[in-house]
């Protein structure tokens, strides 16, 4: 099945959906976590996104299981190597994650070289500076030498920042300028959904100036854009994530608070609209996401195959002006009500 694409550098093509592996090796177990990656690949994504604190929720038990498993998928399926593109994400400085190189203190060259082998911004769902948080101060020169040295010995290809902000961005870039890496730094990886638009008011004039895509995570917010949260009086599926996890995922209970009215109305005005026009809610939610003309990939993730189909569906999707129209009306009533 063919997938649109979109060209991050001339010898980087990446699918309009890129797979994230958040869940697999805890939600998921491995052999549906290859049925999953099978079926993503066969329907013509190459993209797929891991991290080394994966998965969700963090556990010293169970962290670097993604990474292995999308390892051990590669090793099974025998698909061509340039024919799959990986991203993957260096744990920063949290004060929690202690398993990962005793927290870690700082994203330093050590701490960058060791993720690759084996500065504060606000974190997951902080939307305001705060400098008594200021974890300790690594110079950025020193990581773009580190992730320069990987690119030298061909360990990774192509650089990208996350939950980065407008000065975090604009800073890296100028100083990449010096260590002739400026060409390499290619995306950041923000959350970006129906929920969440704060890339609007000021990153995104940055990367379209200069030139860097958005990988855009948590299309669906966390699968509460589906609306099978507030379906029924009962809180939605007992095995939804949010569920299953309640109270042992303080970052995405910190952002996506089912209880938030606002966060509740506006998930119902979209569910409305998706009804109105004949496609389903997550449709509508990913499809609005690709809309955005600097996003290059949406980032999902999906625990059954009916979930990845669907989502597959909305490359195909082209929004009216009458359905976008609708959807800035509730935004502009709940502005960005999960942060």
């Amino acid at each position: 099945m063919s997938m649109p694409t979109f060209h991050l550098a001339p010898d980087l093509a990446v699918s309009r959906l890129c797979f994230g592996t958040m869940t697999m090796g805890e939600q998921s177990r491995l052999p549906e976590s290859l049925r999953l990656l099978d079926a993503a690949f066969d329907a013509g994504v190459n993209f797929f996104d891991s991290a080394e604190m994966y998965p969700v929720p963090q556990r010293s038990e169970t962290h670097g299981r993604s990474e292995e498993i999308l390892g051990r998928w590669l090793r099974a399926r025998w698909a061509p190597r340039d024919s799959v593109v990986l991203a993957t994400k260096v744990a920063g400085p949290s004060g929690e994650m202690t398993w990962i190189r005793g927290g870690p203190a700082s994203l330093d060259s050590r701490n960058i070289a060791e993720a690759i082998d084996g500065s504060y911004v606000p974190m997951f769902g902080e939307t305001e500076y705060d400098p008594s948080h200021q974890y300790m101060s690594v110079p950025m020169e020193e990581q773009l030498l580190a992730l320069g040295r990987a690119i030298d010995a061909g360990k990774i290809r192509y650089i990208g920042l996350s939950n980065e902000t407008p000065y975090g961005l604009m800073k890296f870039l100028q100083l990449s300028r010096d260590s002739q890496l400026h060409s390499k730094i290619l995306t950041v990886q923000n959350s970006y959904n129906l929920l969440c638009r704060n890339f609007d008011a000021g990153l995104a004039e940055c990367c379209h100036h200069e030139r860097i895509s958005l990988l855009a995570y948590s299309p669906m917010a966390m699968g509460i854009l589906s609306g099978k949260y507030y379906s029924s009086d009962d809180g939605g599926p007992p095995d939804a994530r949010m569920n299953l996890f309640k109270g042992r995922y303080s970052e995405g209970e910190s952002r996506y608070n089912l209880q938030n009215p606002k966060m509740k109305a506006a998930v119902k005005e979209y569910v409305k609209i998706s009804a109105k026009h004949g496609i389903s809610p997550a449709i509508l939610a990913v499809a609005f996401v690709l809309r955005h003309p600097l996003v290059s990939s949406a980032v999902f993730g999906a625990t059954e195959i009916s979930q990845l189909t669907e989502v597959l569906q909305a490359t195909r999707i082209h929004l009216s002006e009458e359905i976008v129209a609708e959807i800035n009306e509730v935004h502009a009533r709940y502005p960005n009500p999960c942060p």
